[in-house]
């Protein structure tokens, strides 16, 4: 296996800056995801790995190995796409070799490696039948396995659950995980879901724009993200944002001004100047029974009921709106008005810049 690194990479389409300028290690046998919104470059960034879109200047190395101008088979990649791109006519023991036989490889090889794969994928009671007799999840395991049957250096996937219904997705991340666990292999993985980040990845790395917007673990995203775009995009339901007025306190403190309350937040040793700023709060750091170092009133808007948990969207009395992760047993109805617990300790504090200035910790 092989780690990949990137040097100052950019990609153009005519005038068009698409990839501006990316700096990123994926180390040996890591499992890194590229996640963000459509359009901020992810797929873009995994083509040119690949081999399958040029690179418009920088650098990238596979192995230690210079591959900016190699051709896409000589990389040690494999890629396994959004689509299955599977052979209808042929059995999944030929798709899963097809790629083997074009390579000039012998039948016995061809044989091993697919009886290998389809072992560690459980298809082999399946080896016979064709796409058509398949499932969703059943196909995307041959495309999975066609790829792990050349022993690449380097996996490529580019959102390969995003046709699954939500039940095959949860089944196929755990399969991936364990995949990488059994293989110990580098693999790059594109996604604009954040949970499938946040459940898969070593390493997340967040693009907006065609930028890297943050690297890190997926805790380390969770909570310390660098500015509100990432503390906006990881976390499901997404971080609360609230503007406010900051002013300093006494003892180190920041004296925050909330409807109907006023918090007092430590600024953990952080210089802060005072003036407007933003406060965030994640829905499941906001107490809906009321138990916090200070407590706020809201209206019920809409009410999930979810069983193990229920969502409240609230609006507090200046009109601001907040989503609030609650207790199952929680019954509040829309209308109603609910009493909420806000942990100084929990508060992110971003400056008008959108920069972090305070994360939450609530293990200080």
């Amino acid at each position: 296996m092989a780690d990949v690194s990137l040097r100052k990479v950019k990609k153009q389409f005519g005038a068009l800056d698409v990839i501006k300028g990316v700096d990123l290690d994926v180390q040996d046998g890591e499992f890194c995801v590229f996640v963000g919104p459509s359009g901020c470059g992810k797929s873009t960034l995994l083509r040119m790995i690949a081999g399958l879109e040029e690179i418009t200047s920088g650098e990238l190395s596979i192995g230690g190995r210079d591959m900016t101008k190699v051709g896409p088979s000589e990389r040690g990649v494999a890629m396994v796409f959004q689509s299955y791109a599977l052979y209808p006519h042929m059995t999944v023991a030929e798709n899963i070799g097809f790629g083997l036989k074009m390579t000039g490889h012998s039948k016995e090889l061809i044989a091993e490696r697919t009886a290998r794969a389809a072992k560690m994928l459980q298809l082999d009671a399946l080896l016979k039948r064709k796409p058509g007799q398949l499932s969703g999840g059943q196909r995307q395991r041959v495309a999975i396995g066609r790829a792990i049957v050349r022993n690449p250096e380097v996996f490529l996937f580019d959102e390969p659950l995003s046709n699954l219904d939500a039940a095959l997705r949860v089944q196929m991340r755990t399969e991936l995980s364990k995949l990488h666990q059994d293989l110990k292999a580098t693999m790059i993985y594109v996604t604009h879901d954040q949970v499938e980040a946040m459940t898969m990845a070593d390493k997340i790395v967040v693009l907006s724009a065609g930028r890297i917007e943050q690297v890190g673990s997926p805790l380390e995203l969770y909570h310390r993200p660098n500015n509100l775009f990432v503390a906006g995009f990881i976390g499901s339901p997404k971080m609360n944002f609230l503007k406010v007025t900051v002013a300093a306190g006494a003892g180190g403190s920041l004296n925050i001004a909330l409807p109907g309350a006023a918090l007092q937040l430590p600024s953990h040793g952080v210089s802060v100047e005072g003036g407007e700023m933003t406060l965030g709060l994640r829905p499941e750091h906001i107490d809906a029974t009321g138990k916090g170092d200070v407590v706020i009133e809201a209206t019920v808007k809409l009410a999930e009921y979810l069983g193990s948990e229920t969502l409240f969207f609230v609006t507090l009395s200046d009109g601001s709106e907040l989503a609030v992760k609650a207790d199952g047993l929680a019954r509040e109805k829309p209308g109603e008005t609910i009493r909420l617990g806000i942990n100084a300790k929990a508060c992110h504090l971003f400056d008008a810049n959108g920069l972090a200035v305070i994360n939450g910790d609530l293990t200080r």
